[in-house]
């Protein structure tokens, strides 16, 4: 990504302790890693994009984070970029 010295990792890290101390208690729920829930900018910026067309598409804004959740569920079966083609192609 260009111009972007930082990670959303470490943008999240500082800006947002929340989110990393839910990251925390998820890697040791799951005992993964934490740093195997870590979003790279690439992926924070799909994720925030699918979020808002599962918001503005459907008209509902709770469809967001569903959704999420949805694609999140499946990214052990495929790649986080064709699971947001493939919801892309189910909205146009």
């Amino acid at each position: 990504m260009t111009g972007c010295a930082e990670s959303v990792t470490s943008r999240i890290a500082r800006v947002d302790p929340w989110l990393t101390r839910a990251r925390d208690a998820l890697a040791a729920e799951t005992a993964v890693a934490p740093d195997q829930l870590e979003l790279s900018d690439a992926d924070a910026k799909t994720l925030l994009d699918l979020a808002r067309i599962a918001a503005h598409a459907s008209g509902d804004r709770t469809n967001a984070p569903l959704l999420c959740y949805l694609v999140g569920r499946a990214a052990g079966e495929s790649d986080l970029s064709s699971l947001a083609d493939a919801v892309r192609r189910s909205t146009s």
